[in-house]
């Protein structure tokens, strides 16, 4: 999933202690099992940020200068709700609007040698 955030507050985009605990508490409301983080915060403003799961990753980018986000919900397993996943960080991040696309990936056919 792939979900832009817009019209964010300055505020809750430039707090890396903020956007790490709000990360970290949606992994754990969506179900995902956390392996690993890190997050990064620049100069003057903007923060990325990384959370394994075991399903795959969650990441952020903010731009808190222009009120944006951009967030990537990667997973291999079925289970996780991509649309509790949605409104959580919409509602964490107080975004104004937002856009999501859903992408279907690994969609090949695996051979095994004989």
């Amino acid at each position: 999933m792939l979900l832009e955030l817009f019209d964010c507050p300055y505020a809750e985009l430039n707090s890396l202690e903020d956007v790490r605990s709000r990360l970290l508490r949606i992994t754990d409301e969506i179900g995902a099992t956390r392996v690993n983080e890190n997050f990064h915060h620049f100069s003057p403003q903007g923060i990325s940020g990384v959370v394994i799961i075991a399903e795959s990753h969650l990441t952020i980018h903010t731009w808190p200068e222009h009120g944006y986000a951009a967030v990537d919900l990667f997973t291999c397993d079925a289970s996780i709700d991509y649309d509790l996943a949605e409104r959580l960080l919409v509602g964490a991040f107080k975004a104004g609007r937002h856009e999501r696309q859903t992408l279907a990936r690994g969609q090949m056919t695996v051979v095994h040698p004989a």
